[in-house]
């Protein structure tokens, strides 16, 4: 009952997004983001601001689903994945975090109550 509230595993995710659980899959990233503009959403699943994060970006999905490619983390689960986001794109680790990535670079990132798909351009 309260997983879907708070982002538990029994909330159904948006069928756009990509799970990011590998950190294999951050040069891929980084590689497609000279083509299409790529989106890494950090969610933390144990905190109510992240999920009112997430539902903003869900909700507002319509509006930027043909520009960018949109990535989900579980940083809780893939904490070693999210120490290097930090890391290969030179931004300080916040949760919940959205980062988009453009030419190999991270443009822009919002934490917490900034997390808006309206960011995506």
């Amino acid at each position: 009952m309260f997983g879907g509230l708070f982002g538990g595993s029994d909330k159904a995710m948006h069928p756009a997004w990509i799970q990011l659980s590998g950190l294999d899959q951050l040069n891929k990233i980084k590689e497609d983001s000279y083509q299409k503009t790529q989106v890494l959403f950090k969610h933390s699943t144990r905190c109510p601001t992240s999920t009112m994060a997430y539902s903003r970006l869900e909700n507002g999905w319509d509006k930027k689903s043909d520009v960018a490619d949109f990535h989900y983390l579980d940083l809780i689960r893939y904490r070693d994945v999210s120490n290097e986001i930090a890391n290969m794109f030179s931004v300080r680790h916040e949760s919940p975090q959205l980062l988009v990535i453009k030419n190999g670079v991270c443009e822009l990132n919002a934490s917490h109550n900034q997390v808006s798909v309206d960011l995506v351009r």
